[in-house]
């Protein structure tokens, strides 16, 4: 049951993510989430390093749009400044969210990647939209929201379920 929890690429934060690979294995868009994927939950714009990053993903050809479960003034702060469409209370894992934004990127499932920071919303319900997911480790987890604290509660579960099934190694993050 939990296997559907494990991503099929762990990195510690974006700029782990080996966009040349990606662009070789046919990746052409990237869904990423909002708060603890790109900056902190309480940082309301990007930081300089992500501005460069972003710059490298769109100069490599890549389309990228943000989902996110909260609000539209927090995303749209966050993602119009620069030129990011985004899908906000996107009730992630449902499935509806992940298939919109493939429709923004104008791609099929199978050209673009999820990148997250929760396994129950962004790798899951990436999964079930049939998309590669990329998890990375939270940017400033004491800044979370009650149901995200609850969701990692239920994560710890999952991971120690995983860890005994062999299926989880912490040295597989990159």
């Amino acid at each position: 049951m939990f296997e559907r929890l494990l991503p099929n690429m762990r990195v510690n934060t974006i700029y782990d993510i080996d966009l040349e690979e990606l662009w070789a294995r046919g990746i052409r868009g990237i869904i990423t989430d909002l708060d603890n994927t790109l900056v902190g939950a309480k940082v309301a714009l990007a930081t300089p390093d992500l501005i460069r990053w972003l710059e490298c993903v769109r100069d490599r050809g890549f389309k990228v749009v943000i989902v996110s479960n909260n609000n539209e003034t927090r995303v749209a702060k966050f993602a119009e400044p620069l030129g990011i469409p985004f899908i906000h209370a996107a009730r992630k894992p449902a499935v509806r969210s992940f298939r919109k934004a493939l429709q923004v990127l104008e791609l099929p499932c199978d050209r673009a990647v999820v990148i997250g920071d929760q396994m129950l919303t962004d790798v899951f319900g990436g999964k079930r939209a049939g998309l590669y997911t990329i998890l990375v480790t939270p940017i400033a987890p004491l800044e979370e929201g009650f149901m995200t604290r609850f969701n990692r509660k239920v994560e710890r579960y999952a991971l120690s379920r995983l860890r005994k099934k062999g299926l989880w190694h912490e040295e597989d993050a990159k």
